[in-house]
């Protein structure tokens, strides 16, 4: 893992969480883009989360409810950026 990427440090703990078998933020982030990340050589586990999108929706409105949208937002872009970077560097 290319730690100078941006977001790498959310993928890396969401790769981690995964293996672990916990459900995070991290977790359902990289459940999310496990198709693109698997294309791009990253190993992610065969079982995701199901539902990553609603999982990390609620996980986050847990938190806060107010703020959830916006953080839901802020981390699909993260991911994003991490992939087109990774995509770059390969």
């Amino acid at each position: 893992m290319n730690r100078s990427l941006p977001g790498a440090d959310l993928v890396e703990e969401g790769l981690q969480d995964l293996g672990r078998g916990i459900e995070s933020a991290a977790a359902c982030l990289v459940s999310i883009g496990a198709p693109r990340l698997r294309a791009l050589g990253f190993s992610v586990p065969r079982e995701t989360i199901a539902s990553p999108e609603h999982r990390l929706y609620a996980l986050l409105a847990q938190e806060d409810s107010r703020t959830a949208h916006a953080r839901y937002n802020a981390l699909v872009r993260k991911l994003v950026s991490f992939e087109r970077a990774a995509a770059c560097a390969s």
